[in-house]
């Protein structure tokens, strides 16, 4: 029995929102809010195309694609700039995991430009190829090695003689 095209999407949908999501905060240096809404937007445009999916060889990599593109396109709008005051996330850090050092790398991400951070995110996060990376944010491969190497050297300043004592823990 054939599911439907709405079925097979939820299917899909379920299976990588949280991936989307944990990509989404790592691009937006922790931004929860603006995480699950740039996840919410890349799951509607991949709902839009969803019926030419089997001309799209691999939906799962469209998806982050199309997470990435819209995230730097957020970016360049006026208002993403703006910040919410006053409060401290809701939930309280998962255990095993290290607060200090979470903080300390999503400021340190947060420095960076958003192409340079989305440069950081899809080849070191994903782990995808320069070509890959490049395909992705529609650009030159040497563009994203540039890019890559300006992007780790301003993390190596943020971070100082604190990035050995994280690397260790």
């Amino acid at each position: 029995m054939r599911t439907s095209r709405a079925d097979e999407f939820l299917e899909f949908a379920t299976a990588r929102s949280g991936h989307l999501f944990r990509s989404a905060c790592l691009l937006t240096s922790g931004d929860t809010h603006l995480a699950e809404d740039l996840v919410q937007e890349t799951l509607g445009r991949m709902y839009a195309v969803w019926g030419r999916v089997a001309r799209i060889g691999n939906p799962a990599g469209y998806a982050q694609t199309v997470l990435v593109r819209t995230f730097l396109s957020h970016r360049r709008r006026r208002s993403a700039t703006e910040r919410p005051l006053g409060e401290l996330p809701d939930r309280a850090p998962d255990s095993g995991e290290d607060p200090a050092l979470r903080i300390a790398l999503l400021d340190a991400l947060a420095g960076l430009a958003p192409k340079d951070r989305a440069v950081v995110v899809l080849r070191y996060w994903e782990d995808r190829s320069v070509e890959e990376t490049a395909d992705v944010m529609n650009t030159s491969s040497a563009a994203v090695r540039t890019r890559s190497s300006r992007a780790l050297a301003a993390l190596r300043k943020r971070l100082g003689g604190s990035i050995a004592e994280f690397a260790t823990r």
